[in-house]
């Protein structure tokens, strides 16, 4: 799985790898990374993930069950043409962005999203790379690749202090998880 323009705009300090054998797995992962998120986002805290993968690698699916983990409840829209979707559970704003439509970076910056990602909460980006330039350096990247039709290869990558926090706790909840 290679992504050279991701990582030489933002290096990997620590990564974690994962296949999911289908939409279960994609579930599990979700919930690992919601239970060590919340505590950090319920005391005002922020993150940022950036969701990159190929139409139809997953991107979505992941956020649909990592929303549904920090207790999201009803619909969970694709944020397509909204390009934002905002969510509020109990001590957590969360923005779901999708860039796809972007034509150019410029558009994030007059759409007024500056503003959004300095506030506190979680940040899901879809599409990141068509705001190129603009966005703040993620906590974590989420990269998927499509094996087959049900199988995915994917790399938490983390890019910050944040992120290695994120993924050294995920890695402890599986293994307590598996042993």
């Amino acid at each position: 799985m290679t992504h050279p323009s991701i990582l030489a705009s933002h290096p990997a300090l620590a990564t974690l790898e994962d296949t999911w054998p289908d939409e279960a797995g994609c579930a599990a992962l979700a919930e690992r990374l919601a239970l060590t998120l919340a505590p950090t986002l319920r005391q005002g805290g922020s993150h940022v993930i950036e969701l990159h993968g190929t139409l139809g690698a997953g991107k979505t699916t992941f956020t649909r069950h990592l929303l549904r983990a920090l207790g999201v409840q009803g619909r969970i829209k694709s944020p397509s043409y909204a390009v934002v979707e905002p969510h509020q559970v109990p001590g957590i704003d969360i923005q779901h962005f999708d860039f796809y439509r972007f034509n150019d970076p410029q558009e994030w910056e007059d759409a007024g999203f500056r503003d959004l990602f300095g506030a506190n909460g979680l940040k899901l980006v879809e599409w990141p790379d068509k705001a190129a330039g603009l966005l703040p350096c993620p906590d974590l990247q989420l990269l998927i690749e499509p094996l087959d039709e049900h199988r995915r290869q994917v790399r938490l990558q983390a890019c910050t202090a944040a992120g290695i926090a994120s993924l050294n706790a995920m890695a402890q909840a599986g293994e307590a998880a598996h042993g």
